[in-house]
């Protein structure tokens, strides 16, 4: 059994690069972060308050949510829709209840073992979700390159009709560095280099690049 960990802020590469090396060893991915994201929508479908910590944590635990590509929600594809700016807006402050990453943190742990090898991205995976993983990386990038590419992305985000006008990276490097600064400040597991952590930085470099030092340290 192998289980490497993949954390890192917004924008340095963790979905692609998890994504890849997972193809590569012939295991699932699991992206923790749509898990949030996927509460936050719940949430704001429902008229939940993002700070009513004891309601948000009932919707944790209620939701039924398939990971994989499409993301389910009750049986909705919101493969998309967890990434509008509504959600974009609130999922920092979801996500630093510390009820509701108890619930989100169990469920990783039980689809952990349910899976055996597998690559797992977030930001608490190497310091808290899975502390013991084979490989432990934390994934990084210059922060400009860093809104460059979420500006990307979130052009492609609405060019399938989701997303509203986004993807300027100016606008999504002030994003990013709020985004930042709540995870990095957040009482409960804040975004941090895990011990025994690799740094990675994947500025200026593919993809194929990053996986391949990757697959090295394994």
């Amino acid at each position: 059994m192998t289980v490497v960990a993949i954390d890192g802020p917004g924008g340095s590469g963790k979905s692609t690069v998890a994504r890849e090396l997972a193809r590569r060893l012939g295991v699932e991915r699991l992206d923790t972060g749509a898990m949030y994201r996927a509460v936050a929508l719940r949430a704001l479908r429902t008229g939940t308050p993002v700070g009513d910590e004891k309601a948000l944590t009932g919707v944790a635990r209620e939701m039924v949510l398939e990971l994989g590509d499409p993301v389910l929600l009750d049986g909705e594809d919101v493969s998309d829709a967890i990434r509008g700016d509504d959600v974009e807006a609130v999922v920092s402050t979801v996500a630093a209840h510390p009820a509701v990453r108890e619930v989100l943190v169990s469920r990783q742990r039980d689809w952990i073992a349910a899976h055996g090898s597998c690559v797992v991205e977030g930001r608490d995976i190497g310091t808290v979700v899975a502390p013991g993983a084979d490989l432990k990386v934390y994934l990084t990038a210059d922060p400009s390159e860093r809104a460059r590419r979420r500006a990307e992305d979130e052009r492609a985000v609405a060019s399938r009709g989701r997303g509203g006008e986004r993807g300027d990276p100016a606008v999504v490097r002030r994003s990013i560095g709020r985004r930042d600064a709540l995870d990095r400040g957040r009482a409960a597991s804040p975004l941090a280099v895990a011990p025994g952590a690799v740094v990675v930085d994947s500025t200026g470099r593919s993809v194929e690049e990053v996986v391949e030092e990757l697959w090295g340290l394994l």
